[in-house]
């Protein structure tokens, strides 16, 4: 590492290293690598659950430690297995789901797990096959029978953000609420969990202070991060709240926006 270089780099995946096509190109994996090569701690920051980050691991060349659920789960790309969870109890999603039922009655329910999901019949992700992305379709009974990484809520006609003031001011007391699409999906994690808070305590554990990382994102489930971070960036795909947070801006994801910063900070 030189003198100025970050103890920790921290980024998010889709829309931040990840491209349009769903790929990371070779330019952002020599990137990565060149972090872990000069001592510094290499966190890949997402909302995305374990069982979706296989083809990451291998990408990235097993490289550096996830977490996931945005926030809820740590993980190790190494050996790729859970190393911690934080899930929402029982009794809180069944009270999150009623009372969001009551606000948005339109709104479909599935609840994610350190190894795969469960899902409402109704919840239709349109494009996106639910069963086929690892879910089970399960009775609103068998919804709330055990404790989850992460509740998600399904809204086909909503605007994300609406929809996402809408759902802090109906249970923000219960969970995390966020979202990291252009659609009107929700992600709820347990309250006070977030991509920033996990992030602080893996640090802590390592004697690192927010001084000494620097973060990455592109959407409003990464303002936790970026704001708890000492240097953040914003690729310029990134949402508008996310642009106006950031302490500094990159390229676009598609133009390996992450990777133009490393190769400067790790050369």
């Amino acid at each position: 590492m030189t003198e100025s270089s970050p103890r920790v780099i921290a980024t998010d995946l889709d829309g931040t290293i990840v491209r349009s096509d769903g790929t990371i190109s070779a330019r952002t994996v020599a990137a990565l690598a060149r972090v872990e090569r000069a001592g510094a701690m290499l966190v890949m920051v997402t909302g995305r659950p374990p069982r979706w980050m296989t083809e990451i691991a291998a990408a990235v060349e097993h490289r550096g430690v996830a977490i996931c659920a945005n926030g809820a789960v740590l993980y190790d790309l190494h050996t790729e297995t859970v190393l911690q969870a934080n899930e929402i109890a029982p009794d809180v999603l069944a009270e999150v789901i009623g009372r969001l039922r009551g606000v948005v009655p339109e709104l479909r329910f599935a609840v994610e797990y350190p190894t795969g999901f469960v899902f409402e019949a109704s919840y239709d992700l349109g494009r996106w096959d639910a069963a086929a992305l690892g879910g089970r379709p399960v009775d609103d009974a068998e919804l709330v029978s055990r404790g989850g990484t992460k509740l998600l809520a399904f809204h086909p006609a909503a605007d994300p953000d609406v929809l996402s003031a809408k759902a802090v001011q109906a249970v923000g007391d219960l969970v995390t609420v966020t979202h990291s699409s252009g659609r009107g999906l929700l992600e709820m994690s347990a309250l006070g969990v977030t991509k920033a808070s996990a992030l602080a305590a893996l640090c802590t554990e390592h004697g690192i202070t927010a001084g000494d990382v620097t973060a990455f994102g592109d959407m409003p489930n990464d303002l936790p991060m970026l704001a708890w971070a000492g240097t953040s960036y914003g690729v310029a795909n990134a949402h508008p709240l996310v642009l106006a947070a950031v302490s500094h801006k990159t390229s676009r994801n598609d133009d390996d926006g992450v990777a133009e910063v490393l190769e400067r900070l790790f050369p």
